[in-house]
């Protein structure tokens, strides 16, 4: 008995108020690391040393230039290459596993392959390319094609190379996803009882992938809505470029601008993910 009291002290966890302390270590340095920098920028954008604290900034958004618009492109980019992004993912990762499973390591590495590209050569091909082509395809019917995905209204080149920049992301999300279930087996079933293609993908496939589809939804807005380099480089004025060109002149209203947009990320990212449970959940009843 003295011995399996004494494995019973040995095995029994650790108390409570020991556990929370943990806790605690690793989440105040965490809490501290994120919002005392958000607490600086938000200060700077209220407190001015000649006029006190002031809301001004933040008022200045309602009627800056450029804001509104800025922002409806960003939206919409964001939407369509979200969109696209899953469309051409989703069943290209399907097909190899159900019908070649042996290409799973080179659509792998074709899908992680922008991850060594840096940004900067990316935007310079796309460049050539469209300077290029405008030349080449002048004579024909698709140089009106081409000057038509690159109208600054809905710049579609933008939404093209945000694919391709979120891809490996996408990738990752979508893999680790369909790694939990037996795709196999699912699509087999539903195929038996008669279900068309489209059906398995919608009522079948989806509704087990919406961690996996919210995941990926989540990188492609992030990144589209803090993309800067490639967008600013082919002449186009996004969200994230406008904070830059504004921040040259408005100090204060630039990172207002920019705790609003963080503010407006995570309220997005609640909405997608909120969207995606409930279809889940509709889908499975």
């Amino acid at each position: 008995m003295a011995a399996l009291t004494g494995l019973e002290r040995v095995s029994a966890p650790a108390p409570v108020s020991r556990r929370r302390a943990w806790r605690g270590v690793v989440f105040v340095p965490a809490a501290a690391y994120f919002l005392i920098p958000l607490c600086t920028s938000f200060w700077y954008t209220v407190y001015d040393q000649t006029s006190g604290v002031s809301f001004a900034a933040y008022g200045e958004l309602l009627t800056a230039e450029g804001f509104a618009r800025s922002l409806s492109l960003s939206l919409g980019l964001a939407v369509a290459t979200i969109v696209l992004v899953l469309l051409l993912t989703l069943p290209a990762m399907l097909a190899v596993r159900l019908f070649a499973p042996r290409l799973r390591p080179v659509m792998e590495v074709l899908c992680t392959l922008p991850l060594v590209v840096p940004p900067i050569t990316f935007v310079a091909g796309i460049g050539t390319s469209l300077r290029t082509g405008t030349e080449v395809l002048a004579p024909t019917p698709f140089w009106a094609t081409l000057i038509a995905v690159q109208d600054p209204a809905f710049p579609v080149v933008l939404v093209l190379a945000y694919v391709v920049l979120v891809l490996p992301f996408v990738y990752r999300s979508l893999d680790a996803g369909l790694r939990t279930m037996d795709v196999r087996t699912l699509v087999e079933a539903a195929r038996n009882l008669g279900a068309s293609w489209p059906y398995v993908l919608v009522r079948v496939i989806v509704p087990n992938l919406r961690s996996a589809l919210a995941s990926a939804s989540f990188l492609t807005l992030a990144l589209v809505l803090g993309e800067y380099t490639v967008a600013s480089l082919l002449g186009y004025e996004p969200f994230a470029v406008w904070i830059v060109t504004v921040s040259g002149s408005r100090g204060q209203l630039s990172v207002a601008v920019s705790i609003l947009s963080l503010l407006l990320i995570w309220l997005l990212l609640l909405g997608v993910s909120t969207v995606f449970g409930k279809f889940g959940k509709e889908q499975g009843k």
